[in-house]
């Protein structure tokens, strides 16, 4: 395990003006000029609504996206042994090469990313072997035994079918597959959705043991902000394609800048604090088809101006923390014109 704190180890995923827009439509940007750093063995939570443009962002890093959609903005880059690796630029069979081995993904349904009439140990061994062809079968097995060891499951059942397991430990199964390769970075999309609350809390304390036994970054995407509180190191908010307020955890947590990150934390009660419901956001997230000028969250502010409606803010960044949110009504000073450029 790497001692050296994640705020001052090197940038293992750097994007930049990351867009994903639908092919027949290519004004309707599903993720919008995205940017995102993540460092080794760091946990960054990607937080918010349903359609905001999460899973978009974490399949465009993978080279998977649907048919409909494609990239048509924004750079990529991987950090490896020989330098930053440009994603952006690699070839379908390039980032073949890339997923699993170097980054991985643990999915939302299990039982949809599993074959449900394949033995799980046969599923793993199968992604051992096709990303690392020197290894022989012996290996491989030796390999799927150790993966289960490290999800806290018997070896022996490596030879049960999906359905044979809880959803804990299918979920638990999935972060096997995602391990198989030795990855630098696991990607998380609401991987504890379907799961009871104890549940959840075992297979989160379990995915933030192995990220530091095991020195991994992990982006983990969630609707769910109280998920990241305890889990990651800093997290990201997106709303309408766009990442809206972004740093660490006790920073947006403690002071959010954003009316929308500041209305989504209010949306959880407190333990102890009065017995009714907060007030909700009024409105619908805004179709990405018909983008209207100003802020994309404006319609739905409790605190929007006029000129929220008429301009797009830009993201502007803390004097002296690592704290960046897109609104016009920050209390922070402006940049000076120079910067701004």
């Amino acid at each position: 395990m790497n001692t050296v704190p994640t705020n001052l180890r090197p940038p293992l995923l750097t994007v930049r003006g990351l867009t994903v827009a639908r092919k027949d439509l290519p004004t309707a940007r599903i993720v919008d000029g995205v940017d995102l750093d993540l460092r080794r063995g760091e946990a960054l939570g990607l937080a918010g609504e349903s359609g905001c443009g999460k899973t978009t962002t974490a399949l465009a890093l993978l080279g998977l996206l649907p048919d409909a959609l494609v990239r048509t903005a924004g750079e990529l880059l991987l950090d490896t042994e020989h330098g930053p690796r440009p994603l952006h630029t690699l070839s379908p069979r390039g980032m073949r090469a890339v997923r699993w081995r170097r980054v991985s993904m643990v999915f939302q349904g299990a039982m949809n990313a599993l074959d449900p009439v394949m033995r799980v140990g046969d599923q793993i061994r199968e992604a051992i072997r096709l990303h690392r062809p020197e290894l022989d079968r012996a290996a491989a097995d030796a390999r799927v035994h150790e993966l289960f060891d490290q999800v806290r499951l018997d070896p022996a059942r490596a030879r049960s079918y999906p359905h044979e397991f809880s959803g804990g430990q299918r979920q638990r199964l999935m972060i096997a597959l995602a391990l198989a390769c030795g990855p630098d970075l696991i990607i998380g999309d609401e991987p504890t959705t379907a799961l009871d609350v104890i549940t959840q809390r075992r297979i989160l304390d379990l995915l933030d043991e192995l990220r530091r036994e095991l020195d991994l970054s992990v982006l983990l995407i969630t609707h769910d902000l109280s998920v990241l509180a305890e889990t990651c190191d800093r997290v990201a908010v997106m709303y309408a394609g766009r990442v809206v307020e972004a740093g660490d955890v006790d920073q947006v947590y403690g002071s959010p800048q954003h009316p929308y990150t500041q209305r989504l934390l209010a949306s959880f009660p407190a333990v102890g604090g009065p017995r009714e419901l907060p007030p909700p956001i009024p409105g619908a997230p805004p179709d990405p088809a018909a983008p209207e000028p100003g802020c994309a969250f404006a319609p739905r502010c409790h605190a929007a101006v006029d000129r929220c409606r008429a301009d797009a803010p830009t993201a502007r960044a803390h004097p002296h923390e690592s704290h960046t949110a897109r609104c016009h009504l920050l209390p922070w000073p402006a940049p000076a014109p120079e910067a701004a450029r």
